[in-house]
């Protein structure tokens, strides 16, 4: 799963006692994410789901209660009716917004609630016992490595980002780092929201600007869909290449039919979501740690490991 796991501190007792609580009673796993607003989240409930399926399916005492909101109130509502209502022993949370949450995962916390956060973090790192994230940074970074692998000097590329947010600022950051002093020129920047439609827009605009495109990073694969169907209208596909992120499955049977228009993608899946819960119901079935900081790779995806990466009945 090309886990990396950074840090990691845990008594002896905390883990011994969560083994202990399992064996003696019913253990209750709040999960709370985003609603399916769009591809990458769809494809995280769908993991979500997954996961809960084979959890219960696995431990007759672990009891999984997902649910979804489409609004950092809707989000912060559905926690306090998790503590209050189901009155969980574990929080699973991925923040639509990170600072609304605080809040309401605190009383989480306070209620003797174990909590894990995926993805967005707090602001307040020290409600959470475990965080778990894709690596935004080695994203960027192995992206830049691409390009430098099929770029020269003297060639063009432009960017597309995805909104004005910590997570974009490390991609961002690790690839100008990753291909500074090419000789690689970036003729455009322009934030595309992790939207399909948006990068369609923003990339007619830039094809519009520029004769000579030798490749796109796209960042996210939303926004390669919407970047490939400009390319395609233009009739410029054989000039240039495309580098997403994410894991799309309609990305990756592409590279895995070869296609040459996206060759390869960079790994920021969405099924994290089911590491995390795996990770906070061993805190109750395992006497081993494991709080901590669990950072997941962002490996190249190209067309001879593609296959490892296809989740055919997923959405995204």
């Amino acid at each position: 799963m090309f886990l990396k796991q950074v840090t990691l501190a845990l008594t002896a007792t905390t883990v011994l006692a969560g083994a202990a609580m399992a064996q003696d009673e019913q253990v209750r796993i709040g999960v709370s994410i985003p609603a399916a607003t769009h591809g990458w989240a769809g494809g995280l409930n769908w993991h979500a789901q997954e996961a809960e399926s084979r959890i219960e399916a696995q431990y007759d005492n672990i009891d999984i209660v997902l649910v979804t909101a489409d609004s950092p109130g809707d989000q912060a509502s559905d926690i306090e009716d998790l503590i209050s209502v189901q009155q969980i022993d574990a929080l699973v949370v991925l923040p639509f917004e990170s600072d609304p949450l605080v809040e309401p995962v605190r009383q989480a916390k306070e209620a003797g609630a174990f909590i894990t956060v995926v993805d967005r973090g707090l602001p307040d790192t020290s409600i959470q016992d475990v965080y778990v994230a894709g690596n935004n940074s080695e994203l960027g970074s192995v992206s830049a490595d691409y390009m430098m692998s099929r770029l020269s000097e003297g060639d063009n590329i432009v960017i597309l980002r995805g909104i004005p947010t910590v997570i974009d600022t490390e991609r961002f950051d690790a690839f100008m780092a990753g291909i500074e002093g090419s000789g690689i020129n970036v003729l455009d920047d322009e934030f595309a929201n992790w939207n399909r439609d948006d990068g369609f827009e923003v990339m007619q605009d830039f094809l519009s600007r520029f004769p000579d495109i030798d490749a796109v990073w796209a960042q996210d694969d939303d926004i390669a869909m919407g970047v490939v169907e400009a390319i395609r209208q233009a009739g410029r596909e054989d000039e240039m290449f495309v580098v997403g992120g994410a894991g799309m499955k309609d990305v990756i049977q592409g590279i895995m039919e070869g296609n040459e228009l996206i060759p390869v993608d960079v790994l920021y899946p969405p099924a994290m979501i089911a590491t995390a819960m795996d990770i906070t119901v061993a805190n109750f079935t395992s006497n081993g740690p494991v709080q901590g900081e669990y950072i997941l790779g962002a490996p190249l995806i190209t067309q001879e490991n593609a296959e490892q990466f296809y989740y055919p009945d997923s959405p995204f």
